[in-house]
C-alpha cells in the first residue's frame, strides 16, 4: 500500500465511531429540538421585553462585564506567574485557581458565604469596619460569578502564554526594553486572540452561572435575580417565560462558541 492510500485509509473513521458520533450529537441536539418545539414564538418578544426579563437582563450585563474585568485585572498576573514562574506550590495554586471549574457551584457560594457573609471570616470584620453586606447584593453577585467564570481566563491566556515563542521577547529585552515594555509591546499583543477568547468565555460563563449566585446573593427580582434566576422562578410561574429566556440564553451560547471555534482548545 502506497502512502497516499495509508493516509486516505487512516482518514476515514471507523462505521462504528460515525454511528457513535452520530448517537452523541443527537443527545446534545435533542434538548434544543425540544426547546424549540415549545417555544411561543408569536409572544416571544413580548415575553423577552416583560419587567422581570428586563431586570434580570440588565443585572446579568453588568455582573457578567465586572466579572470580565475583575478577572482580566487579576487573571493575567496570575496566568503570567502560573506559566513562567517556576515557584513551590504552583501545582497547588494552579489547582486551586481551577476548582470551581469542577467544584459544584452551590458549594462554591456556601465558601464564598462562609468567608464574605455578614459573620463570615472576612466580612464580619469588613462590615463592623464599613458596613458592607456582600451576600443579596448585586457585589455579592459580582463576587459569585467572578468566582467561578475566572478560572476560564487564567486557563486560556496561561495556555497562550505557554506555547508562546519566548524568542521575540528576548530580541526586545535584547534591545534595551524593559518588563512591562516587553509585556505590553510584545507578549500582550501575541496573546491577544487568546486573551479575547478567555474574555468572551469569562462572560459567558457569569452570564449563565446559577448556584453559587443563588447560594451567596440570593434571588431578588431587581436585585440580585440574573437570567439563570429568572428563568428557574419562571418555571413555576410562567413557562413560557421560562423557555424564551431559556432560548435566549441557548442563542447567546451557541453564537459564542461557534465564533471562537476551536480557539479555546488551541490556545489551552
Amino acid at each position: 500500500m502506497t502512502r497516499q492510500r495509508a493516509r486516505v485509509a487512516l482518514a476515514r473513521p471507523p462505521i462504528a465511531f460515525v454511528v457513535l458520533g452520530a448517537l452523541g450529537v443527537v443527545f446534545f441536539l435533542l434538548p434544543l429540538i425540544g426547546l424549540l418545539a415549545r417555544t411561543p414564538w408569536n409572544d416571544l418578544i413580548g415575553l423577552l421585553a416583560s419587567d422581570v426579563v428586563v431586570d434580570a437582563l440588565v443585572l446579568s450585563a453588568v455582573a457578567s462585564v465586572a466579572a470580565v474585568i475583575i478577572s482580566t485585572i487579576v487573571g493575567v498576573p496570575l496566568a503570567w506567574m502560573l506559566a513562567r514562574v517556576d515557584f513551590r506550590g504552583r501545582s497547588f495554586v494552579r489547582g486551586l485557581v481551577l476548582l470551581p471549574l469542577v467544584l459544584p457551584p452551590v458549594v462554591g457560594g456556601a465558601a464564598l458565604l462562609f468567608a464574605l457573609g455578614r459573620r463570615g471570616v472576612v466580612g464580619g470584620p469588613l462590615y463592623d469596619a464599613t458596613g458592607l453586606v456582600l451576600p443579596f447584593s448585586i457585589w455579592g453577585v459580582v463576587v459569585a460569578v467572578t468566582f467561578v467564570s475566572m478560572p476560564f481566563l487564567v486557563l486560556t491566556v496561561e495556555g497562550a502564554l505557554r506555547n508562546l515563542d519566548s524568542r521575540f521577547e528576548g530580541a526586545a529585552a535584547s534591545l534595551g526594553a524593559g518588563r512591562w515594555t516587553v509585556f505590553r509591546r510584545v507578549t500582550l499583543p501575541m496573546i491577544g486572540p487568546s486573551l479575547a477568547a478567555g474574555m468572551i468565555l469569562t462572560w459567558a460563563r457569569a452570564v449563565g452561572e446559577f448556584g453559587a449566585t443563588v447560594t451567596f446573593a440570593g434571588n431578588l427580582q431587581g436585585e440580585t435575580q440574573t437570567l439563570p434566576l429568572a428563568v428557574f422562578v419562571a418555571l413555576e410561574s410562567n413557562r413560557d417565560t421560562a423557555i424564551a429566556l431559556s432560548l435566549f440564553m441557548v442563542a447567546i451560547s451557541l453564537t459564542i462558541l461557534v465564533l471562537l471555534r476551536d480557539r479555546w482548545l488551541r490556545s489551552s
